[in-house]
C-alpha cells in the first residue's frame, strides 16, 4: 500500500505541480491511513470498504481534530483512491457517500488603509535592510502576492515600463500583477542601492536577498512584517497574508468588481474570492447605517 502511496505522491508533484506544503500534508495524511489499514489487517486496496473508511473517520473524530483537518485527510484519501481506480486496483471508491461537515471559513483579517500606510512607512529607509523591507512590503500590498510568490520574484519578472510584475503562483501558474508607483519607486531605490548584498551564485536573479546574498525565505518575510507591525505601533497582529487580504478588501471597498479581484489574486475559482465580499458588505453596511436617514435602530 505504501508503494502505491509513494507513486501517487510522485505523480502529484510531477503532474499537478503540488507545492511542498501540500505534498507533506498529503504524505502525513496517507501515512496515517496506511497505519489504520494495517491495524485492521487490510493489505490490498481491493479490501478497503466504505465500512473501513467510516471507521477511519470515527477515529479522527475521537481525536477531536478540527473539521478542516478531517476534511483534508478525507480529500487526500479520495484523491488517492481515484488514482487506484484509474489503475484498475479499485472498482468502487470506498469514500463514496461519506460526507464530512464543511468547516466555516473565517473571514480574512485585514488592516485599514491608515494601518497599511503606517506599516509601509515603518522600515528605516536610511539603512540597506530598511530599503529592502520597504520595497518588500510595498510590493506585497501593491500586487496582493502570497508570501512564496513575492520571495520567488526575479529581476526579469519586473517590468517598470508597463508597471507590472510577473508572479508564479500555485500549480506553477503565472500571472501579471500591478506594480503601483510607490512600489516601483521603492523597488528602484532598493535595486540601485550600492549597499545591497551581492547575490550568491545560486541566487543571482533573486530580487529580495538576505544579508548573505541568498534569496529571502517566507519565514524571513514573516519576521519582517512582524517587525514592521511593532515599529508602526499597530495593535492588531499582521502577517504577509494580511497584506494580501487588505489588498483585496480595499479594492472591493473602492468598487472593484469581483472578477477583476479574482484575476489579480490569481484564484482559480471565483468562489475562493467570494469570501472577500463578506468583508466588503460589512464595510458598506456601516456606511449605509451612518448615511441612510432611516437605517438606524429605533428610527
Amino acid at each position: 500500500m505504501r508503494a502505491d502511496v509513494q507513486r501517487y505522491l510522485d505523480g502529484l508533484a510531477a503532474g499537478r505541480g503540488a507545492s511542498p506544503h501540500t505534498l507533506r500534508a498529503y504524505s502525513c495524511d496517507l501515512e496515517e491511513l496506511c497505519q489504520y489499514l494495517e491495524e485492521r489487517g487490510v493489505e490490498q486496496p481491493s479490501e478497503i470498504t466504505p465500512r473501513t473508511m467510516r471507521g477511519f473517520l470515527l477515529r479522527l473524530d475521537e481525536r477531536d481534530l478540527a473539521r478542516s483537518s478531517v476534511q483534508r485527510k478525507l480529500s487526500a484519501a479520495r484523491s488517492f483512491f481515484k488514482q487506484l481506480q484509474s489503475e484498475g486496483h479499485l472498482e468502487v471508491d470506498p469514500t463514496s457517500g461519506l460526507r464530512q461537515a464543511r468547516s466555516r471559513r473565517p473571514l480574512p483579517g485585514s488592516l485599514s488603509v491608515e494601518e497599511i500606510e503606517a506599516l509601509l512607512e515603518a522600515p528605516d529607509t536610511e539603512t540597506s535592510a530598511g530599503r529592502r523591507d520597504r520595497a518588500l512590503l510595498e510590493l506585497c500590498y501593491s500586487a496582493g502576492t502570497r508570501a512564496a510568490e513575492v520571495v520567488g520574484i526575479n529581476r526579469g519578472d519586473l517590468d517598470f515600463q508597463r508597471e507590472v510584475v510577473r508572479v508564479r503562483g500555485k500549480g506553477r501558474k503565472e500571472r501579471l500583477a500591478p506594480l503601483g508607483s510607490h512600489a516601483a519607486e521603492a523597488l528602484r531605490s532598493y535595486l540601485n542601492d550600492p549597499a545591497r548584498p551581492l547575490p550568491a551564485p545560486t541566487d543571482q536573479h533573486a530580487v529580495f536577498l538576505n544579508q548573505r546574498g541568498g534569496r529571502l525565505t517566507t519565514r524571513s518575510l514573516g519576521r519582517i512584517v512582524e517587525a514592521a507591525v511593532l515599529s508602526a505601533g499597530l495593535v492588531r497582529r499582521a502577517t504577509p497574508h494580511t497584506l494580501r487580504h487588505s489588498f483585496a478588501t480595499h479594492l472591493l471597498n473602492a468598487g472593484a468588481d469581483l472578477r477583476s479581484v479574482q484575476e489579480l489574486l490569481g484564484h482559480a475559482h471565483l468562489v475562493t474570492t467570494q469570501i472577500y465580499t463578506h468583508v466588503s458588505i460589512e464595510h458598506l453596511r456601516k456606511i449605509y447605517e451612518r448615511a441612510h436617514p432611516r437605517a438606524g435602530k429605533g428610527q
